[in-house]
């Protein structure tokens, strides 16, 4: 194995094909909604790096501070030989787990994105040159089939992103992890944990205006890939917290009637004044609702850590 190659799992028209049977359903149903995954373009992704500097926004921060003080912890509880990350992006937090575990043999980032894979893996070969790194593009929601790596294998999902999938979409999800994993093998992950909602809230709704901005290029994507012509003035960001469902929602509300044509799908979408576009859904988690989740997965909760605020967390969880 050279120590980088990427392997492009993902066929070449996926992502626009996928843009189009999103938008699609997303705007001829009721409450309308599209998935999160489409803010990140190149803008929205640097719109999300700024997002993560906010003082407003603390789960970047309070992730990289278990990594920090714990990194050595989790090397302990699984000295991997593999690292595998789904959703990888930069890679920049995984250099935590990239230091402490010092048996390892070979890092699998896997992203959608092949320029953030490119460059990440070049970067990481330049500084560890006995470090075999593996990219995969591909979209871990939709089936992955890993390369062939010597084991134990850690599974890191980072982030919190698993909080932008619906509870089902999450049971789906975890239960394909699982099939990835065989015994030794264990998976981590980071879940932001309920707390204040006025915490939560302002997470979401920075007083710069930062995740409006972030909320609003949905529509720029939408316009530039499909030929749409959202006027992104023309909706209010809306962050709100639904205590029933535990969970953050982000919302573009239509300041007045009016009809959005998208062109490369031949479709006009009335908007009421008022009319709400929900475009993601950020969960929150409790342990033992974190325990449960991934008992019904086949896998079992063995190490739970926090900040010292208790504001989000990892938990290390074994194959059972």
């Amino acid at each position: 194995m050279s120590p980088f190659q990427i392997t492009r799992t993902l066929p070449e028209d996926a992502m626009a094909a996928a843009l189009r049977a999103d938008v699609l359903t997303g705007l001829t149903f009721l409450p309308k909604a599209l998935p999160p995954k489409w803010f990140y373009d190149a803008l929205g992704s640097e719109l999300f790096e700024r997002i993560t500097e906010l003082p407003e926004y603390y789960p970047t921060r309070a992730e990289r501070e278990i990594l920090v003080t714990r990194a050595g912890e989790i090397a302990g509880a699984l000295p991997a030989r593999t690292l595998i990350e789904l959703g990888s992006g930069s890679s920049e937090k995984t250099r935590y787990l990239l230091d402490a575990l010092s048996g390892l043999h070979s890092y699998v980032p896997v992203d959608v994105s092949d320029s953030a894979l490119t460059q990440a893996g070049q970067a990481l070969v330049a500084e560890r040159p006995d470090l075999n790194v593996h990219a995969l593009i591909a979209d871990f929601t939709a089936g992955l089939t890993l390369p062939d790596a010597p084991g134990p294998r850690l599974l890191a999902f980072l982030g919190g992103t698993i909080g932008n999938l619906l509870p089902e979409e999450r049971a789906e999800f975890l239960a394909g992890v699982r099939t990835l994993l065989s015994p030794g093998d264990a998976l981590l992950l980071g879940t932001d944990l309920v707390k204040d909602e006025k915490v939560l809230v302002r997470a979401y709704d920075d007083a710069a205006g930062v995740t409006a901005a972030f909320n609003k290029n949905v529509l720029a994507v939408v316009n530039r890939e499909l030929g749409a012509d959202f006027d992104p003035g023309a909706f209010e960001h809306v962050a709100l917290w639904n205590a029933e469902q535990e969970w953050i929602e982000m919302r573009l509300r239509s300041r007045a009637a009016q009809t959005v044509k998208i062109a490369a799908l031949g479709l006009a979408v009335d908007f009421a004044a008022g009319e709400e576009l929900r475009t993601e859904v950020s969960a929150k988690f409790r342990k033992e609702g974190v325990r449960t989740e991934l008992d019904a997965a086949g896998l079992e909760l063995s190490r739970w850590w926090t900040d010292a605020e208790g504001r989000f967390a990892l938990s290390l969880s074994t194959v059972r």
